[in-house]
């Protein structure tokens, strides 16, 4: 057991990290996850003996992560766009986290879980967003390896693609909530399904690459908060980014939700919260009241219409989904032929444990080389006079 010393006292850590664990079951809400009750896949003595409590660890190893500090340079929706007060990944799982631990304060949950959850949701997403990854979805079947997702995606690089394959061993319900935090998909109301196991886990993976439109709902309430908060993070953000970019009007928003929820982010992110909040509150569910849940759906179909599938943010696609093409291909025969010059090689592969090589087709490295990229990294991997430019409304 760590001991830290005061001089005259030595304190032993691990006595605090019990003290704390106790301080849990006193003030947390009876339906919250302890730390004490986090599962791992694998026993780590160091874990078990240290003084950090399981999901606080958690979050130091996602924010060690090579691939959270690759969030710096994704996109969220607007991509090619030559604005620096656009949200980028980084700044949206940011926000994610802030609001998701404050509604997670108010439940009296666990803050821990959640901002482990909430800073990992993402870390699968490839290169230009959505776009990015119906595109790499596409590849993905045709080479016979099933769908892309990126939530799913997120879970492998954490547990075994990180680490030169080794992975970080995070526990259950923070990979669960990652997986399950589906914020497009629209629920007024999330009860947790808590009998799950690494075992369920790995069948609802095998389960969504089969089929992406499969919906399982998080283990914990903690990963149903961040999987509401996804939603309260990105929609007004999306709006203002939208407004900034002249592709919509304020006056544009529809007068049933902006009557509701108000007419700016700052309005939308405290009204939902708020919301969640009065709704939730000694509930053993995560919920919007059934009017403001109206009002948010009718908002988010706005969103989709004007601006997720707006043609004009949409110019480069094309260019886009070719250089996808071109690189997976070209990355695919590096491999077969052994090309060890290759940045496949040379910039992922080189160091990767036994275990990660003999358990990845060739295929599915290439899969993980790319959507691990950032947005300019993928773009200097691509032929100079192919690279599209930033766009213009």
């Amino acid at each position: 057991m760590e001991k830290y010393n005061t001089g005259n006292n030595t304190i032993p850590l691990g006595k605090i990290k019990s003290e704390l664990n106790l301080r849990e079951s006193e003030i947390l809400s009876p339906t919250a996850t302890l730390s004490q009750d986090g599962i791992r896949r694998k026993y780590e003595e160091d874990i078990e003996s240290g003084y950090r409590q399981c999901f606080s660890l958690d979050v130091d190893r996602i924010l060690h992560s090579l691939a959270y500090t690759r969030y710096i340079d994704k996109t969220q929706v607007f991509y090619l766009i030559d604005n620096d007060h656009i949200t980028h990944r980084v700044l949206h799982v940011q926000l994610l986290s802030k609001i998701a631990r404050t509604i997670g304060r108010f439940l009296c949950l666990n803050e821990d879980l959640i901002e482990a959850v909430a800073l990992g949701h993402d870390i699968g997403h490839p290169p230009f967003g959505h776009d990015g990854e119906s595109i790499l979805s596409e590849l993905c079947e045709t080479n016979g390896i099933g769908h892309f997702v990126h939530s799913i995606q997120s879970l492998q690089f954490l547990d075994k693609v990180e680490r030169d394959g080794n992975g970080w061993n995070l526990c259950l319900q923070t990979l669960d909530g990652i997986l399950c935090h589906d914020g497009e998909v629209h629920n007024q109301a999330l009860i947790p399904n808590q009998s799950k196991t690494f075992e369920t886990l790995d069948k609802e993976v095998h389960k969504k690459i089969s089929d992406p439109g499969t919906n399982f709902v998080p283990m914990t309430l903690e990963g149903c908060v961040v999987r509401m908060a996804d939603t309260i993070s990105y929609i007004g953000r999306d709006l203002e980014d939208a407004i900034r970019l002249n592709l919509i009007k304020r006056s544009n928003l529809p007068i049933e939700s902006t009557k509701i929820l108000g007419n700016t982010n700052g309005k939308i992110v405290y009204n939902l919260v708020t919301d969640v909040i009065r709704t939730s509150f000694q509930h053993s569910f995560t919920a919007f009241s059934p009017e403001v849940s109206e009002a948010l759906k009718r908002l988010k179909a706005f969103n989709l219409e004007h601006i997720y599938l707006n043609p004009k943010i949409k110019q480069h696609l094309g260019s886009i989904r070719e250089l996808y093409h071109i690189l997976f291909e070209r990355f695919l025969e590096d491999i077969e032929t052994h090309n060890f010059k290759s940045m496949i090689y040379t910039g992922f592969l080189d160091g990767k444990s036994e275990v990660y090589i003999e358990n990845h087709r060739h295929v599915e490295i290439v899969r993980d080389f790319i959507s691990g990229m950032t947005d300019s990294y993928f773009l200097s991997q691509c032929p100079e006079s192919m690279k599209p430019g930033p766009l213009v409304f």
